[in-house]
């Protein structure tokens, strides 16, 4: 009886799971426009009185995005009195909106991968999962390990795509 090689196992690939590195956490928004009177101008002691009131607990964890939806001009100093409140609170803020927070959490995990770890590997980026992992996350990964592996390959170890190889 011949013997089941089990070639996938023998052939030094490595496989990297973008989901280990999906950003945790919920994901919330908070809008200027929300404060502004008449939707459109901010006045300064309004507003001032409106973030003093504000309940901030409740982004105690959250990964927060600023912004302001609505077509007005808003100063600079507001921007920055709103991210002073929410700073101590929420796990991750920055200004933009949930697919920026969504997108900036994800390439700072992606960053904290210890790329010498994968000197002259084979990789194959595992191409299909439970969650969704956006195009940010592939080219990423590409941009990252590209200088450093032998070859980078998207799929499932069966069954590849090559995306790049090392000359020479």
């Amino acid at each position: 009886m011949d013997e089941i090689i089990n070639k996938v196992a023998q052939s030094g690939l490595e496989t990297i799971d973008l989901e280990q590195f999906y950003p945790q956490g919920e994901i919330v928004v908070f809008d200027i426009k929300d404060y502004l009177f008449m939707g459109l101008i901010l006045k300064e002691k309004d507003f001032r009185a409106a973030m003093q009131s504000h309940d901030w607990e409740q982004y105690r964890g959250k990964n927060v995005g600023l912004v302001c939806t609505a077509d007005a001009v808003v100063p600079l100093w507001a921007y920055m009195l709103v991210m002073t409140n929410l700073e101590p609170v929420a796990a991750y803020a920055a200004f933009g909106n949930a697919e920026f927070i969504y997108n900036t959490l994800y390439l700072r995990n992606l960053g904290t991968i210890d790329l010498s770890a994968f000197t002259d590997k084979r990789i194959v980026i595992k191409g299909c999962g439970d969650k969704r992992v956006g195009e940010i996350a592939y080219a990423e990964i590409t941009r990252l390990l590209r200088p450093v592996v032998k070859s980078i390959m998207y799929g499932e170890p069966c069954s590849t795509v090559p995306v790049y190889k090392k000359k020479g």
